[in-house]
């Protein structure tokens, strides 16, 4: 028994597996650079499709060609910012990846394998610069045609083809990465800028003696209320009021100190000038707030180095006020299109509706069949001009309920369910391409950034195209292969079988007839 066991101990083999480190050299290690690249890889398949030359030519007229270095390649440049989207990487990221993925260098336009940084991280700032909402719109709308088969025609008003398609209409809003604004903490924010420019205007005038600012108070009196779990109102109101005094004696500190100054050059950049000018609107707008206990203020600044950014009232269950910018997108045939941008909260209804259908009617040369909307669209200047325009929409109709037949019913409720597609593109594009963590600073670039995933979105929807046509083409190929050989096999059997019956006749035929007598 115990040999028994012992044999079978010795005949199972070890699971664990690892490779010591002595046995690893880096120049044993094998690359697999000397073979082609994969034709099936997505970034092969994405580099022969996308039209590059049409891209680098929106891409370089924000470029002067007689002023300034030598640029970027332009494929180099539309294409980084696409992997970065792609990926959702960071800037830096971007740079390593792409000297590192044989694939990544392939699809920005690289002849040969390079190991070094194409370029420096800090260039895509610049790169978001140029390429704004109106460029990557322009290289959405090349990727939509050539993915569809659209060929751009002149129509004439007079021209009225027959409507066609699905149009899917929404609003979301981008969520930029800032923290959560408060009126306490956006008014500690500013006293503490106040007071770091209160010390470089000290720094820079030592005559005079630095003022009293009070900030260790300041800072002692806010942490007692932020800490607090649970914040009365008559609590945060108090706060409110005293960091609202704080920041008042700390703008008159600086002025006086201007004043004094007189023709000495200013210790602040345009950085600083810039936060100045917004914590006094700041001050401006929460000291008419406190004043007048209010909630609400025309333009109100939520945050002091993004000002550009609103407050977007949503009501949805997640959160009540959403802070970033406001699209609106129309989707049809799976890809979408940014048509409105705002940094203010606005009515879909009134700006929205007509001009994403004459949008599509511009691409794709005809009005939709059917327009798929909420019903905060459907005002009735809406009703009547989709009724002009023979278009018909899934909302509920004014006046009493009529009686469909269950067809029409079934149909209705078939075509509403069809307007989740788009609520399907926000998720991917939240979820998967950081559409609700917008990270840049500014306001061109932030509107860059979004533009440029609505596009990669575009992107994904169309290599998933590619693929399936690459796979049904397999599938194809394999069925024709497959029944070419069965064909020639059954020939040949065919051809066999002819071949045995012409020599069974031509040995009958050698054969003597035998005469009976």
């Amino acid at each position: 028994m115990q040999g028994f066991s012992y044999l079978i101990i010795k005949t199972h083999a070890d699971m664990r597996r690892y490779t010591p480190q002595n046995q690893l050299s880096f120049e044993s290690f094998k690359t697999p650079f000397e073979r082609k690249l994969d034709p099936a890889n997505k970034w092969v398949r994405l580099a022969k499709e996308i039209p590059w030359d049409e891209c680098a030519t929106i891409y370089l007229r924000s470029l002067d060609e007689k002023v300034g270095r030598p640029c970027l390649d332009a494929r180099l440049a539309v294409g980084s910012l696409l992997i970065k989207h792609l990926k959702g990487l960071s800037d830096r990221d971007v740079v390593e990846e792409i000297s590192e993925n044989v694939y990544l260098q392939y699809f920005v336009g690289f002849s040969s394998f390079n190991p070094d940084a194409a370029f420096d991280a800090s260039l895509f700032v610049i790169l978001r610069k140029r390429m704004g909402v109106s460029e990557f719109d322009e290289m959405n709308d090349l990727i939509i045609s050539k993915a569809l088969g659209l060929k751009h025609k002149e129509k004439r008003e007079e021209d009225k083809p027959k409507n066609k398609g699905k149009l899917k209409l929404d609003a979301t809003v981008t969520d930029q990465m800032i923290v959560y604004p408060t009126d306490l903490g956006l008014l500690n924010r500013s006293r503490e800028e106040l007071e770091r420019l209160i010390d470089l205007l000290h720094q820079s005038n030592n005559s005079q003696e630095k003022p009293r600012t009070y900030r260790r108070i300041a800072r002692q009196r806010y942490l007692a209320v932020a800490m607090k779990k649970r914040k009365h109102k008559k609590v945060i109101r108090k706060a409110i009021g005293q960091q609202l005094n704080y920041i008042k004696r700390d703008i008159k500190i600086i002025n006086t100190f201007w004043d004094e100054c007189g023709s000495h050059s200013s210790p602040f950049n345009f950085r600083d000038l810039k936060l100045l000018w917004v914590i006094q609107h700041v001050y401006k707008q929460q000291r008419k707030m406190y004043e007048h206990k209010t909630k609400s203020h025309p333009n109100r600044i939520v945050n002091i180095y993004q000002p550009y950014v609103r407050a977007i009232p949503r009501g949805k269950d997640k959160t009540a006020v959403e802070f970033g910018a406001k699209l609106g997108v129309s989707e049809f045939e799976g890809f979408s299109r940014l048509d409105h941008l705002s940094w203010e909260a606005y009515h879909e209804g009134k700006n929205d509706l007509v001009n994403q259908v004459q949008r599509y009617r511009k691409l794709k040369g005809y009005y939709p069949d059917v327009v798929l909307c909420d019903g905060i669209y459907l005002s009735r200047e809406n009703r009547k001009w989709l009724k002009g325009k023979n278009i018909r929409h899934i909302g509920k109709p004014l006046g009493r309920p009529k009686e469909i037949s269950p067809y029409a019913r079934r149909k209705l409720k078939k075509e509403r369910g069809m307007r989740n597609h788009i609520e399907g593109k926000f998720g991917q594009g939240k979820n998967k391409y950081g559409l609700d963590r917008i990270r840049a600073r500014r306001q061109d670039t932030s509107q860059s950034w979004i533009a440029a995933i609505i596009l990669v979105l575009n992107l994904v929807r169309w290599n998933k195209i590619l693929a399936v046509l690459v796979f049904v083409i397999y599938q194809w190929a394999f069925i024709f292969s497959t029944f070419m050989k069965l064909l020639s096999k059954r020939l040949h059997q065919i051809s066999a079988w002819v071949k045995h019956r012409i020599h069974l006749k031509n040995i009958f035929q050698s054969i003597p007839e035998i005469h009976m007598t």
